[in-house]
């Protein structure tokens, strides 16, 4: 196994003061419900930008009440589909405890190992869109080429072990370990994982991240890559990878989506 470690600043940097989006404050039942219309919104949101393919793929959010749970599509309905009514909620042994099965075994061995090592992470998205696919086969990191793809520098890594479909925990638990503090992983011949402190994080780097992705790919099919220098690429995280922007920024979808799919919050 080889994992290329490209930082570890985690999934919060310093963010600039203009963009302050304050939490609320929810009772637990406001915080889940919140959560499950937010993981329903995401999957209709990557089914319209195409982030999906056939029944891969599954976003997670855990839940505020049993921490050692999550929420998770099921298994079989298209994202275009996903209502906050048929989600599952399952606990850390893979039982579903509230919605009807399949259960997704990828998802529980992926997902469930990511929400165990890291506390702090509320959501996690993995999918197979075409350009985080792409960039994965040829074993490259994101560059820091645009303001946009300095999000991920030095917080995200390639972990380079694809070992068929991930069905076991014990290949999760290294997907998690490689992860560490970061907030993308880049999965060999695989595709995308991001993490974030809200689904609505989560879910944007993943957006973000496949979009960079692309950008990079066109970029390296056109002439040889202009990076950003180190100072500036690290200052330009510091102001565009921060959570509280990721969250605004899904927010402007999430709002789209909600007035022209009302069915999701069913």
């Amino acid at each position: 196994m080889t994992i290329s470690s490209l930082g570890d600043h985690g999934t919060a940097p310093a963010e600039p003061g203009e963009w302050p989006r304050p939490q609320p404050e929810r009772t637990i039942e406001q915080e889940r419900l919140h959560r499950r219309r937010r993981l329903a919104g995401a999957f209709r949101i990557f089914a319209r930008l195409g982030l999906h393919e056939g029944l891969a793929g599954h976003i997670t959010a855990r839940d505020p009440g049993r921490p050692d749970h999550f929420w998770v599509n099921r298994f079989g309905i298209d994202f275009s589909r996903i209502t906050v009514s048929n989600l599952l909620l399952v606990d850390a042994e893979g039982r579903i405890v509230e919605g009807g099965p399949p259960l997704n075994r990828a998802a529980f061995a992926i997902h469930s190992r990511i929400h165990e090592s890291r506390p702090d992470v509320v959501a996690a998205a993995h999918s197979h869109s075409v350009y985080g696919k792409a960039l994965s086969a040829v074993g490259e990191p994101l560059h820091p080429i645009s303001q946009d793809a300095c999000a991920f520098y030095e917080d995200h890594v390639i972990f380079d072990d694809y070992a068929g479909v991930v069905l076991s925990t014990g290949e999760g638990d290294r997907i998690a370990a490689a992860l560490g503090r970061r907030k993308l992983a880049l999965l060999a011949n695989h595709g995308l994982l991001s993490v974030g402190t809200s689904v609505e994080s989560a879910a944007y780097w993943y957006i973000a991240a496949e979009r960079a992705a692309k950008a990079q790919l066109i970029a390296a099919a056109s002439g040889a890559l202009k990076h950003i220098d180190h100072d500036t690429a690290r200052l330009t995280a510091r102001q565009v990878g921060g959570e509280t922007l990721a969250r605004w920024s899904f927010e402007a979808l999430y709002q789209v989506v909600v007035e022209e799919e009302p069915a999701l919050l069913d």
